[in-house]
C-alpha cells in the first residue's frame, strides 16, 4: 500500500479565482499529485500526493514556475550549547532534513539559526524538538538588551570557571616547569610531586571545570558524530587516566622516586581550552556592536500631545498619527511628516550628509535624526519595525545571519573533521607503539593525545562568521547595506557598473541655470515673468523656475486665465496680454521669430538642459534653462571606480544629446540612452551575454526589473522609502561613492575570509604531523589550539576598524 501525504501551501500572488484555477490545474499535473484544492479567498492550497513520486519542494518550484509565491514564515532563534562548527553543521542538517523547512542556516559565531519554513508544515515546537534531541537547545529570540544580558552573564560565567581551573593548575604547572634542565634552580616542594596530591588537584579541573566538555562529547556522540568536545574529553581523560594508573604502578613499587605522570597536560589543556572560550565569547560579543551602535542611534521617549495635553511616553508606545513635539537638540522619535514648524535637521546617521538639512511643514523627518534649532510637530508615519532605522538594522542582521558560499564550504570541511581527527589519533598511536617505540604505551600516548587537542576545528567554524559580522557591521555604518552574505562575498566580482541617470548621477531635482533675456527686459523682468506664470503648474521644470526665482529674492506677482499648451508649453495673461512659455512649436503657433536666440538654445541643449522660450506681446522675451544639474559627488566617485578598474556605463531614457552630455562631464565610458523603463533590464541582459558580471545601480522603484536581472542590484536612495527589497545593496548615502565603498568593502572582507581560512587549515595542516611525530608537548597544543581561535576572530576584528580610501 502506498503511502499518502497531504500538505497546505500558503500562496502569494493571486488577483482572482481564474489565478486559482491555474495553480490548481498546474499542480494536479505534477506526478504524484492525487488532488489538488487551491482556496482563493483565505489563498491556501491543499494537496494529496504521494511521498514516493514526488515532495514539496515540486510543489513549490511549480507554483513559481506559473508566476506565484509560497509564503514562508522566517524565525531566528538563539542556539545553546554549541561548542564548536561541527555542532553548527549537525544542527544546520538536522533542520534542514524536516518536512516543511525551506532552508536553515546556522551562525556559530552569533549562536543562532535563521529558519524559513511553512508553518502549515512544521512549528518551531517541532523545531526546539529535534534540537534538543540533539543535545542541544533552541529558544525563540528575545530582546537586543536581554541578549546582551544573557552574552555578559556567559562571559562571567566563563571567567569564574576559568578562575577556578588556573588556580588548581598553578601548582601543576609549577611542577612541570621544573622538570626542564634550565628551570631547575627554580625549588619546587615535594609534596606537589606526590601523585596523590596532583590527583587531588588535578581531579576538580578535569571533572568540575572540564565538564562541560563530557556533557558536549556524549551528546555529540549520542547522536553518532563528533565534535570539539569528543576531542578535548578523548585526549584529557587518557591523560588522566593514565596517570592515575602510573600513581598505582609507582604506589606498588615502593613510591620510589619521581613517576613521570600527566595530569598537569590535562589540566593545563583544560585551562587554555577555557582561556581560549573566553577569549571567544568576549569577542563575539564585539562583532555584534554595529547593531548595537545603530540601536543606540534610537530615541527611548517620544512627546506626545493626547487630549490636549502634551505627555512623554515610551517609544514603543508611539502611534501612528500621533501629533509628537521635538524640540532644538533632540533625536525625531519616530519617521512622519512635520505639520509645524521648520528647523535644520542632522541626518549624517542615515544618508551621510554632514551638512543639517532645512525642513519646512510637509517635508518628511527621519526617525533618530537630530533636530538642531527650531521646535518641530511631526505626524508619525512610521513607527518600530517600519522606521528607516529599524529596516536598516534588520538588514544588517539578516546579513550577519547569512551564509558566503565559501563559509559553506568551510561548514562541509569541518562537519567531517573531527572523525578525521580521532581516525589520525588512533593510527598515531598504532604507529607508535608498535613501530616507533614498540610496547612502550607512555610513548605512543604523547602524541595521540597531542593530536586529539591540537585539531579542533573551532578556527575553522569561526573563521567566515566573524568576518561577515564585521564586514557587514562596519558596511553599515558607512551606509552600505549588504541584504546577505552571498552579496558581500559577489560585489567584488563586479566588472561593468551601470548607473541610471536622474537621482543617480543626477541630483534628479531640476534647477534654474540660465536666464537669458532679449531686447530691454533685464534677467530680474524676465525671471519674475517665468515664475508667476508658471507658480501654477505642478510639472518638475516649473517647479524649477519658481524656486531659482525664490532664491533670487524676486516677488512674484498673479497671472490669469492660465492654460497647459499640450507637448508645447503653458499660456497666461500677465498685465492684460498673452505671455507664453514653452518650445520652439508654441513659438511658431504665435507667430514670434526666435531666430536671434536660435544658437544659443543649441548650444544650452547640446549641454543636456531643457531650454523654453518666452513670448510676449507677439515678440521673444527671452529664454530660460532648467538641468537636472550633476551631484557633485558624482565625477569623483566614477573617477574611483575607474581606478578599481571597471566599466562605466550611464543607461537613461533620456536623448542622446543630453544622455552624452552628462557622460561628457562626469566620465562615463559608454552611454546607452533613450531606453523606456521596460528595456532596461534587456540592455543588462545583453551585457551579462557579453561574458560581464554587471552591477545596476538605480532608485530601486522604476529600475527594480533591471536591480532584479543584474548580477548585484545597488539602490541608491536617501534613507526613508530605501527600495530594500528591490536590491541586493543598498546604498544609504545617496551618492556614488558608495559603490566604489561596496566594492572595496566586498574585497577587503573576503581577503580576510581568506587570511582567516588560510590561518585555520595552514594550523591544522601544519600542526597535526608536528604532533603525530612527537615533537609537541600536549599543553603547548592545548594553548596552539586556543590562539588559532583567538587570532582568527581578532583578525576579523580588524575590519570594525577599516579605512576605505576616501577616508584614508
Amino acid at each position: 500500500m502506498e503511502a499518502k501525504k497531504e500538505v497546505t501551501l500558503p500562496i502569494e500572488g493571486m488577483t482572482c479565482a481564474a489565478c486559482a484555477t491555474r495553480i490548481e490545474k498546474g499542480l494536479k499535473r505534477v506526478d504524484g499529485v492525487e488532488d489538488a484544492n487551491v482556496n482563493f479567498a483565505i489563498e491556501k492550497s491543499t494537496i494529496h500526493y504521494n511521498p514516493e513520486q514526488t515532495s514539496v519542494a515540486d510543489f513549490e518550484k511549480k507554483i513559481e514556475q506559473l508566476g506565484y509565491h509560497v509564503q514562508h514564515e522566517k524565525q531566528t532563534f538563539d542556539v545553546e550549547g554549541m561548542t564548536c562548527a561541527a555542532c553548527a553543521n549537525r544542527i544546520e542538517k538536522r533542520l534542514n532534513k524536516m518536512d516543511g523547512v525551506t532552508e536553515a542556516n546556522v551562525n556559530f559565531a552569533l549562536e543562532n539559526v535563521a529558519v524559513e519554513y511553512n508553518e502549515n508544515q512544521v512549528t518551531s515546537q517541532d523545531m526546539m524538538e529535534v534540537v534538543k534531541k540533539l543535545g542541544y537547545a533552541l529558544k525563540p529570540q528575545v530582546s537586543k538588551e536581554e541578549t546582551s544580558n544573557r552574552k555578559e552573564e556567559e562571559i562571567r560565567h566563563q571567567t569564574g570557571k576559568f578562575i577556578f581551573s588556573a588556580i588548581l593548575t598553578l601548582p601543576l604547572l609549577w611542577t612541570m616547569v621544573t622538570h626542564f634542565s634550565f628551570t631547575s634552580f627554580i625549588y619546587s616542594p615535594d609534596m606537589l610531586m606526590n601523585p596523590w596530591v596532583q590527583l587531588a588537584l588535578a581531579t576538580p579541573v578535569q571533572f568540575i571545570a572540564g565538564k562541560q566538555f563530557y556533557i558536549g562529547a556524549y551528546k555529540a556522540l549520542r547522536n553518532k558524530s563528533a565534535n570539539m568536545d569528543v576531542l578535548v574529553a578523548l585526549g584529557t581523560s587518557v591523560a588522566y587516566l593514565y596517570s592515575i594508573f602510573l600513581g598505582i604502578e609507582w604506589q606498588i613499587q615502593g613510591a620510589a622516586g619521581m613517576p613521570e605522570l600527566y595530569f598537569e597536560a590535562a589540566a593545563v589543556i583544560i585551562t587554555l581550552v577555557l582561556l581560549g572560550k573566553l577569549f571567544e565569547v568576549r569577542a563575539k560579543g564585539r562583532t555584534g556592536q554595529a547593531i548595537k551602535k545603530l540601536l543606540d542611534m534610537q530615541a527611548k521617549t517620544a512627546r506626545v500631545i493626547r487630549d490636549g495635553e502634551e505627555l512623554e511616553i515610551a517609544i514603543e508606545e508611539v502611534a501612528v498619527g500621533d501629533q509628537v513635539i521635538v524640540r532644538p537638540g533632540e533625536k525625531i522619535p519616530v519617521d512622519g511628516a512635520i505639520v509645524k514648524g521648520k528647523s535644520a535637521v542632522d541626518e549624517s546617521m542615515i544618508t551621510g550628509e554632514s551638512i543639517p538639512i532645512d525642513k519646512n511643514i510637509g517635508d518628511t523627518a527621519i526617525g533618530s535624526t537630530i533636530n538642531k534649532n527650531g521646535m518641530l510637530t511631526i505626524e508619525a508615519t512610521k513607527i518600530g519595525k517600519d522606521t528607516a532605522l529599524a529596516q536598516i538594522v534588520k538588514v544588517v542582521e539578516e546579513a550577519q545571519g547569512s551564509k558566503a558560499d565559501i563559509q559553506r564550504v568551510a561548514d562541509r570541511v569541518s562537519g567531517i573533521f573531527v572523525p578525521v581527527v580521532v581516525s589520525i589519533a588512533i593510527v598515531t598511536f598504532l604507529v607508535w607503539y608498535f613501530l616507533v617505540a614498540p610496547g612502550d604505551l607512555r610513548a605512543a600516548l604523547v602524541p595521540a593525545i597531542t593530536v586529539l587537542v591540537i585539531a579542533c576545528p573551532c578556527a575553522l567554524g569561526l573563521a567566515t562568521p566573524t568576518s561577515v559580522m564585521a564586514g557587514s557591521g562596519r558596511a553599515a555604518e558607512l551606509g552600505v547595506l549588504f541584504k546577505g552574505g552571498e552579496y558581500l562575498e559577489n560585489t567584488r566580482m563586479i566588472e561593468t557598473i551601470v548607473l541610471d541617470k536622474t537621482g543617480t548621477v543626477t541630483k534628479g531635482e531640476p534647477a534654474l541655470t540660465d536666464v537669458v533675456p532679449q531686447g530691454d527686459i533685464t534677467k530680474e523682468e524676465l525671471l519674475k515673468m517665468a515664475a508667476s506664470a508658471e507658480k501654477h503648474s505642478e510639472h518638475p521644470l516649473a517647479e524649477a523656475i519658481v524656486k531659482g526665482a525664490e532664491e533670487e529674492h524676486i516677488d512674484l506677482i498673479e497671472t490669469t486665465d492660465f492654460e497647459s499648451v499640450p507637448g508645447a508649453g503653458i499660456q497666461v495673461t500677465w498685465e492684460g496680454e498673452p505671455l507664453y512659455i514653452g518650445t520652439r512649436k508654441l513659438m511658431k503657433q504665435q507667430n514670434i521669430e526666435i531666430g536671434s536666440i536660435e544658437e544659443k538654445m543649441t548650444e544650452l541643449e547640446a549641454a543636456g538642459k531643457t531650454a523654453m522660450l518666452i513670448g510676449y506681446r507677439g515678440a521673444l522675451a527671452g529664454m530660460v534653462a532648467v538641468a537636472d544639474t550633476v551631484k557633485e559627488t558624482s565625477k569623483e566617485a566614477i573617477e574611483r571606480l575607474h581606478e578599481q578598474n571597471l566599466e562605466v556605463i550611464l543607461l537613461t531614457g533620456d536623448n542622446e544629446r543630453t544622455a552624452q552630455a552628462i557622460a561628457k562631464e562626469v566620465g562615463v565610458d559608454r552611454v546607452i540612452a533613450e531606453v523606456l523603463p521596460g528595456q532596461k533590464a534587456d540592455e543588462i541582459k545583453r551585457l551579462q551575454q557579453e561574458g560581464k558580471k554587471v552591477a545596476m545601480v538605480g532608485d530601486g522603484i522604476n529600475d527594480a526589473p533591471a536591480l532584479a536581472i543584474a548580477d548585484i542590484g545597488m539602490a541608491i536612495g536617501t534613507g526613508t522609502d530605501v527600495a530594500i527589497e528591490a536590491a541586493d545593496v543598498t546604498l544609504m548615502r545617496g551618492d556614488l561613492h558608495s559603490v566604489a565603498d561596496s566594492i572595496e568593502l566586498s574585497a577587503k572582507t573576503m581577503r580576510n575570509i581568506k587570511q582567516n581560512l588560510f590561518f585555520a587549515f595552514a594550523y591544522n595542516s601544519a600542526s597535526i604531523p608536528v604532533a603525530a611525530i612527537g615533537l609537541l608537548a600536549p599543553w603547548v597544543a592545548g594553548a596552539a589550539m586556543a590562539c588559532s581561535s583567538v587570532s582568527v576572530v581578532l583578525n576579523a576584528l580588524r575590519l570594525q576598524r577599516l579605512k576605505l580610501k576616501r577616508e584614508a
